[in-house]
């Protein structure tokens, strides 16, 4: 199983600190660095310094690491018109020697979109310009040098596009859909994703979304192996009472932790990740929520990631 580090840096981080945090997840052997693609804070923090751009900030890790993947759980596609997204993505996987992953949803936090005026439609709307975004995206990837790229929809439309720039890995980074819709969601995921990614839930909800996208790659006759993976708040301490002090430094209350998340001893939260493993989970994205505690890494690289 491979452990991944997901930041959510609209609580309250700067560049910097996810600097720190990536080059500190690269030389402990995790997997990949992720970050959350908001615009506003949740709950009740300053957000301090404000928010910063998920592929601006990946542009920056891409120069400044040199093996661990890079990739957004999950960006927006309210954000950003398609094209230009593209190019965004391809420059920051050629900018990283093709370590980029590309995680893409629909966009549900409407509180942001009020406050950086972004329009939100309709989740039918959002789901259905989402759909287009990656007939789009993987179509301006994939259509060969020298040839153009053309699309009509009820979203967008592109006229003989030249379809550049190519992104370093062929055919584009690998794309990841998740969430636990049951039918549109299970639908794009076969069509288009080379992962599917249940987030924030218990071992049986993980499961039963699974079965669906299963469901939905025999009914497409998709025959490409699927990547499944999850999403769990990550809370570790070598006793009771460093477990305490961290949940308390994200706000959080440990039997809560231990329910939903990856919360415990070393040893707790390996078996965890063996019962989710037994489901099918092929890669965990670890959500660390206090950015300022790489002593939480090192144990985890220490005692979690040699035992998985």
């Amino acid at each position: 199983m491979r452990l991944r580090i997901f930041t959510e840096p609209q609580q309250g981080a700067s560049y910097e600190t996810l600097l720190s945090v990536a080059k500190a997840a690269e030389a402990l052997g995790f997997d990949a660095f992720f970050r959350s693609d908001h615009y506003l804070k949740m709950g009740e923090v300053s957000g301090e310094p404000g928010p910063t751009d998920a592929w601006i900030t990946l542009a920056g890790l891409a120069r400044e690491t040199s093996r661990i993947r890079l990739g957004t759980l999950m960006t927006a596609a309210t954000f950003r018109y398609p094209g230009p997204l593209a190019i965004s993505v391809a420059q920051v996987d050629q900018m990283s020697g093709g370590r980029v992953e590309f995680g893409i949803g629909t966009g549900w936090f409407d509180a942001e979109h009020t406050a950086y005026g972004i329009p939100f439609p309709s989740l039918k709307e959002r789901f259905e310009r989402l759909e287009e975004q990656l007939e789009i995206i993987t179509g301006l990837w994939r259509t060969p040098a020298g040839e153009t790229f053309s699309f009509e929809g009820a979203h967008y439309a592109l006229t003989d596009s030249p379809a550049l720039p190519k992104p370093a890995q062929p055919g584009g980074p690998p794309i990841l859909l998740g969430g636990l819709g049951a039918k549109r969601t299970p639908r794009l995921a076969a069509r288009y994703a080379d992962e599917f990614n249940v987030p924030f839930c218990q071992v049986d909800d993980t499961r039963a979304a699974y079965e669906r996208v299963r469901a939905a790659c025999q009914e497409a006759g998709r025959t490409k192996p699927m990547v499944y993976s999850a999403a769990q708040v990550v809370c570790v301490g070598q006793d009771e009472a460093e477990v305490k002090r961290r949940a308390d430094a994200i706000g959080r209350e440990v039997p809560e932790l231990r329910q939903n998340g990856l919360a415990g001893t070393p040893n707790e939260v390996v078996d965890k990740l063996g019962r989710l493993a037994e489901i099918g989970t092929e890669c965990v994205y670890l959500q660390v929520l206090d950015l300022s505690d790489l002593d939480h890494l090192e144990l985890i690289a220490s005692k979690v990631l040699d035992q998985v």
